[in-house]
């Protein structure tokens, strides 16, 4: 049976023709069941190789968990950036595929025992912090190490906040470098995040005015730090066009220039800008309904197997074989839980039971949220 997929200006601005076209040849040529997350690796790439490559002396850190899929991982372990991890599970991963312990750095400010044990043996020295306790710890599981305080900023315009459960003010901040070398650590920079998809290119200036505020006090206290980290942020394409990372980088790197000594080494941390847009789900309908006048379409993903961004305000754009005829539904996923609800009121073509549906820019926090609950298996990914 040949498939037939409705294909509009708007999904080819959201994902790239290449990719939805290798995506179809895939699903033309495979009899795998959905529901699975196809990658295009030659996307991955592309992004990789652009992020960062307009910020001079920067140092690019996939953040794994966007998706620690191990072979998006040795994709992006052949291509030679480093890696940022939170926790002994990614440290695992890493350790499997030889990655160099210079290559690894943890941004998460609070970290279990058995993590910081396991990352002292494997020898990474980067850690971020923002309380005593946290000091207290890495002082007597990884004395010496290298740390860099994390700065609370501005999270207006993105998409997934990141502002409230870590990071201080510059006063707490300047305390905390002072206190970490009194307990034997080496403070040497500042790092923040302006938020996961942020779609406010300007939050980046107000953050690094406060960077800039808190180098400067380090400074007169006789703290020489050499580390800018930027954390991620980098928006990708879900229902409508972002600012592109080229114009970013360029903001970006003119305010390290005017703002920063020369010397300043400058760690990002992409996650979502690697792999979101460069992955697509195929779905499958399993059940349509009206009920008290509304259509309801049901897939075989859903909030808790793979869509759970759905819940923090994430959007995706689809992709429907089947009829022309346009109707509005409100989309669910498959377990019989009634929180299983991914959007409502979209307007998608109405498929027949068995159809396909293609999620465009899920290539991020999908997978690496996805659980069995319900029974239902977590969806494979695939390389293409």
């Amino acid at each position: 049976m040949k498939n037939k997929f409705r294909i509009d200006k708007i999904h080819t601005e959201i994902a790239s023709e290449s990719t939805i076209k290798k995506v179809l040849k895939f699903i033309k040529s495979s009899e795998i069941e959905p529901p699975y997350l196809l990658i295009d690796k030659n996307k991955v790439k592309q992004k990789v190789r652009s992020i960062g490559r307009r910020i001079r002396r920067s140092e690019v850190f996939y953040a794994v968990k966007a998706n620690p899929d191990i072979e998006i991982l040795k994709l992006i372990n052949s291509i030679g950036i480093g890696f940022e991890i939170a926790s002994e599970g990614e440290l695992n991963i890493l350790a499997s595929l030889g990655v160099e312990k210079n290559r690894i750095i943890t941004s998460n400010p609070i970290k279990s025992f058995k993590f910081l044990k396991m990352a002292a043996d494997y020898g990474v020295s980067y850690y971020a912090i923002d309380s005593i306790d946290e000091i207290r710890k890495l002082r007597d599981f990884v004395p010496g190490c290298n740390v860099y305080i994390r700065l609370t900023v501005p999270n207006e315009g993105s998409e997934w906040p990141l502002s409230k459960k870590f990071a201080v003010e510059v006063d707490e901040a300047e305390e905390l470098m002072v206190y970490a070398i009194k307990k034997g650590l080496n403070p040497v920079g500042i790092t923040f995040h302006v938020g996961s998809q942020c779609t406010n290119m300007y939050n980046w200036d107000s953050a690094l005015d406060k960077a800039k505020t808190l180098w400067d006090r380090a400074e007169k206290r006789g703290i020489k730090l050499s580390v800018l980290n930027i954390g991620g942020g980098y928006p990708i394409r879900y229902t409508k066009n972002v600012v592109d990372i080229t114009t970013i980088d360029k903001n970006i790197d003119q305010l390290i220039q005017d703002k920063f000594p020369g010397k300043t080494r400058i760690f990002i941390e992409p996650g979502r800008a690697v792999v979101g847009d460069a992955g697509i789900f195929v779905s499958q309908v399993i059940g349509k309904a009206v009920r008290a006048d509304e259509n309801w379409l049901y897939i075989d993903v859903g909030i808790f197997n793979g869509l759970m961004e759905s819940v923090g305000g994430i959007k995706y754009t689809y992709i429907v074989e089947g009829s022309k005829e346009v109707k509005k539904w409100t989309l669910a996923g498959p377990s019989c839980d009634s929180f299983d609800v991914i959007d409502k009121d979209i307007f998608l073509p109405d498929p027949k039971i068995g159809n396909k549906v293609l999620i465009l820019s899920s290539g991020a926090y999908t997978i690496s949220y996805a659980s069995e609950f319900n029974g239902l298996s977590i969806p494979k990914t695939i390389l293409i």
